[in-house]
């Protein structure tokens, strides 16, 4: 069978115990992501990095989609859990890198007073695989060569 698009263990994490992502119902269009590990968000001060939620997982896919991360739609008022860069994009090129083998990982900030617990196996996310187009003179021709955040570097 030909791999079109999925999820799989990142390197590092084959003995974490991770659920593969799935569709709740056969009309959801996002994958629900867990968390691989017990993490703390604190509550936000300005200037403040936001927190790496690991979820143990890579996603491969065809050369013409990304997987989108969104927020969880109960996050922000259950949690005070913002994603910091409003959707996560990850391209069909960050699968393998060198730097951390295409680990995907939910930037949050926390918008509460105080910190937030979020615990190994709790949903934090989810994926919706996706189709782009390009224009019609793109040239683009760079190849990937780092992990997370390392596409203009």
């Amino acid at each position: 069978m030909e791999r079109i698009r999925g999820f799989e263990i990142a390197k590092g994490f084959e003995e974490s115990d991770i659920h593969m992502p799935v569709r709740k119902t056969k009309y959801s269009a996002g994958y629900d992501i867990e968390a691989v590990e017990d993490c703390i968000i604190p509550a936000f001060e300005p200037g403040q990095a936001p927190t790496l939620i690991k979820t143990g997982l890579k996603a491969y896919m065809q050369e013409d989609e990304y997987l989108m991360l969104c927020n969880r739609s109960s996050n922000p008022k259950k949690k005070g859990l913002v994603l910091a860069n409003s959707v996560g994009i990850v391209d069909s090129d960050y699968y393998g890198n060198p730097d951390n083998d295409g680990h995907i990982m939910f930037a949050f900030y926390n918008i509460k007073a105080e910190p937030v617990e979020v615990k190994k196996g709790e949903c934090i996310g989810q994926g919706i695989f996706q189709k782009f187009g390009i224009i019609d003179d793109d040239k683009a021709e760079g190849e990937r060569v780092g992990g997370f955040g390392s596409t203009s570097k």
